[in-house]
């Protein structure tokens, strides 16, 4: 079987690191963009220079943005009296989508996982008890995977902001046991926000 150039086959790899990307797809995507270079491959290489120069997590909720602040904390029309939990910035993304929630979030940065020796401070959580304690907030939802490391990381907070007296609450309907929120229809995320219960 014919390899292609070095510099090719390096691409082919790195593109195949990608999720939903093997070898196969990998190659591919990269010889469609070698053929549809100008409009394609050189545009794309431009968009993903400037991205990795400017990305950067918000230093209030964790979301990814290009400015010390998302815009949906720099928005004052988001309630700051609710703000919604979720493990990922990818399930910030897709509680967006469903378009159901109008408070202002706190990406956690994975769960709880004593496996993988990921403990409370390898998280947000210390983030995320400190802005309940100053930004005066009233309700914190728990929008976290419906997986084992999902709950037990949900019970931990629920546990850590006892002491605050805020009310904490979880979705409920529509999210299915082992369910991810990524994967999940905007319909089915609305309504598990719209009948979470306390914890």
């Amino acid at each position: 079987m014919a390899q292609a150039p070095g510099d090719i086959e390096a691409l082919i790899a790195l593109m195949a690191r990608l999720p939903g990307l093997g070898p196969r797809s990998a190659r591919r995507a990269v010889l469609h963009m070698l053929k549809k270079r100008a409009v394609v491959m050189d545009p794309l290489a431009q968009a993903l220079a400037k991205v990795a120069a400017t990305a950067r997590d918000c230093t209030v909720c964790g979301n990814i943005s290009d400015h010390d602040l998302c815009p949906i904390c720099a928005d004052p029309r988001r309630a700051t009296g609710s703000v919604c939990v979720v493990e990922d910035v990818s399930d910030l993304w897709a509680m967006e989508r469903a378009g159901g929630f109008k408070g202002r979030y706190h990406v956690l940065g994975g769960t709880l996982s004593a496996l993988d020796s990921v403990g409370p401070d390898s998280l947000r959580i210390p983030q995320l008890v400190h802005r309940v304690e100053e930004e005066g907030v009233t309700e914190v939802i728990l929008a976290l995977n419906a997986t084992v490391e999902g709950q037990t990381t949900a019970h931990y907070i629920a546990e850590a902001l006892a002491p605050s007296g805020v009310e904490v609450s979880a979705l409920a309907q529509g999210v299915p046991m082992g369910g991810e929120l990524d994967y999940l229809d905007d319909g089915t995320i609305a309504a598990a926000l719209a009948a979470r219960r306390r914890l």
